[in-house]
């Protein structure tokens, strides 16, 4: 009976743990924000991410490199030249 009752939990706090896994994932609908709206200001976006919270795009503008970090509203919150 014990053991029924300690597997339950093992299988109980299984399934919370990867509920919780599903937080960070980027979201292939804002994916596709951040590339029409980068794209409408010129950049030729190879890839967008998750990172720290943030949106990170991966970026291509008159033959320089850019790395966007974009807040959950897409507002740009810092933009840097890769070298």
């Amino acid at each position: 009976m014990t053991r029924i009752i300690a597997l339950a939990l093992v299988i109980f706090a299984g399934g919370i743990a990867s509920a919780s896994d599903d937080d960070g994932k980027l979201d292939m609908a804002k994916a596709d924000q951040i590339k029409t709206q980068l794209t409408a200001e010129g950049y030729e976006v190879r890839k967008v991410e998750m990172e720290d919270g943030m949106y990170e795009a991966y970026a291509m503008k008159d033959g320089e490199r850019y790395e966007i970090y974009l807040d959950s509203d897409l507002n740009i919150v810092k933009s840097e030249r890769d070298d």
